[in-house]
């Protein structure tokens, strides 16, 4: 079950990872292959926010595909990085998720229906990666 469970949330999140980091580095090449809205087409506070968000997630989203990779080593490490890294993206789904839907509501330009269907699914997948990441990793802890 481990083994499954981290080639699983190597693949989930590296996905979050490598599009964070191809948004933060080649914003262009983020567009055409779908990941971030052309500036154009969103409204100029909400692109600023992507582009920052994809920054900083480049620098701390490394934490859970690291302990995918862990566990399907069998190293009792991955515990602390699936602590860790199931927190940032559980952060980083319920933030992604949130802030999409207030701005949403106030009526900001976004993007089109088809592309926030596809962003809201990808950040449930993520948050639910973390969530059961993290269950896995207290369990494995074996608390008294």
């Amino acid at each position: 079950m481990n083994i499954i469970w981290g080639v699983i949330l190597t693949i989930i999140s590296s996905f979050g990872y490598f599009g964070q980091a191809i948004t933060a580095s080649w914003p262009g090449t983020a567009t055409k292959l779908g990941l971030t809205e052309p500036e154009a087409d969103v409204d100029p506070t909400f692109y600023a926010d992507v582009r920052g968000e994809a920054f900083w997630d480049t620098a701390i989203l490394w934490t859970l595909p690291v302990a995918g990779v862990l566990l399907v080593l069998n190293s009792p490490v991955w515990v602390y990085f699936g602590l860790v890294g199931g927190g940032m993206y559980l952060y980083f789904a319920g933030r992604g998720i949130v802030v999409r839907r207030l701005m949403q509501r106030r009526g900001i330009r976004i993007g089109t229906p088809e592309t926030l269907k596809v962003a809201y699914i990808f950040l449930i997948l993520w948050g639910l990666a973390a969530v059961i990441t993290i269950v896995m990793a207290i369990a494995a802890m074996h608390l008294p």
